[in-house]
């Protein structure tokens, strides 16, 4: 079983490859490996696969490069918006399952930078699909996002829930690729998996999100922005439940007998189903650190919304998903990872 992971130098890729290549499975990672934010951090994660990338990340294109911890992981720098490399991977490398976490990501900078999505979320996302159709896997999984919701005010959110009210040009692409993959499996019977990531915390998190940012200011003494003056709630989960349900997902596709109208395929919902207020999360970090937070209170900003709150019905009854670990425990990890010699970013 040969699997291909796209964002393999990300937060969900990184710990994805771990995890797959630790069961025995055969992985090639694959990341462009861009500098949206700092790749300190993407080489970090791929020295902890036993790919050697310094600091710079000066990993040459399109090299196939072998492990020094996983004999049955490689990593190849690329762009899955690069349409013929990436099918004469397809070709060459003969892959039973696709796990497409490759993305532009992150709401605040779609707003300034609306054209990198459609390149990597759409024409990428695209170039996926193709090469799905011309060299057949058994499952195609890939990353959706909580952001669909958009304007949605029914909470907890269900997969039954209308999601035609997007509030950024990241949700409104991500909402795209499950259109894109349905009708994909409906035209050549690939089976399609999309996974609505809920927050996703824990090590070798994005530092571009609430928790590293958080952490970092909070240690050095510098102040936070607290958005819609901390009147905010949100899904947190730990990076190892987030791994262990995509992992359960992976294994198994989905059958056209068992989806509506006989298409192969489906979208779950993957969060904590535990919610809890910025400002107790902020609370935790304080606790975990040792340190009280100066806080400036800002107001709501364009593309975010007040809540996400993930009903995580279907995938627990459907797949067996269950999130073990609580906000106290995630936080406690965390952040002693954020303070140990592993964090390139201390």
């Amino acid at each position: 079983m040969k699997t291909l992971v796209t964002g393999a130098a990300g937060f969900i890729g990184s710990k994805l490859c771990h995890q797959l290549a630790l069961r025995g499975d055969n992985v090639v990672g694959l990341d462009n490996i861009n500098n949206y934010y700092d790749v300190r951090l993407k080489a970090g994660r791929l020295r902890e696969l036993g790919i050697d990338a310094d600091d710079d990340c000066s990993i040459p294109w399109g090299e196939l490069l072998d492990s020094s911890i996983f004999p049955n992981f490689k990593f190849i720098r690329m762009g899955i918006e690069d349409k013929e490399a990436l099918s004469h991977l397809f070709e060459t490398e003969e892959f039973d399952r696709v796990v497409n976490l490759a993305a532009q990501a992150g709401v605040r900078y779609s707003i300034t930078n609306p054209y990198a999505y459609l390149t990597s979320n759409l024409v990428g996302f695209l170039n996926i699909l193709e090469c799905c159709r011309n060299h057949p896997v058994e499952h195609l999984l890939y990353a959706s996002s909580s952001s669909v919701y958009g304007l949605n005010t029914k909470a907890p959110f269900s997969e039954d829930d209308k999601v035609d009210a997007p509030v950024s040009l990241y949700a409104a692409s991500k909402k795209s690729n499950e259109l894109m993959a349905h009708s994909y499996s409906k035209l050549y019977g690939i089976p399609c998996t999309g996974l609505r990531y809920f927050t996703v915390y824990g090590p070798w998190g994005r530092p571009d999100m609430a928790p590293m940012l958080f952490a970092d200011a909070i240690s050095h003494g510098r102040s936070i922005n607290v958005f819609n003056n901390g009147d905010m709630i949100r899904d947190f989960t730990y990076i190892d439940d987030i791994v262990a349900g995509t992992m359960l997902c992976l294994d198994q596709p989905p059958l056209a007998s068992a989806c509506p109208n006989g298409v192969a395929a489906r979208v779950y919902n993957i969060g904590c189903s535990h919610p809890v207020k910025l400002m107790d999360f902020i609370s935790e970090i304080e606790s975990a650190l040792g340190i009280k937070a100066q806080m400036i209170m800002k107001p709501m900003q364009p593309g975010d919304v007040y809540m996400t709150n993930a009903d995580t019905t279907k995938l627990e009854q459907e797949i067996g998903y269950k999130p073990r670990v609580r906000l106290h425990e995630g936080i406690t990890r965390f952040i002693s990872w954020y303070q140990s010699d592993k964090n390139p970013l201390r």
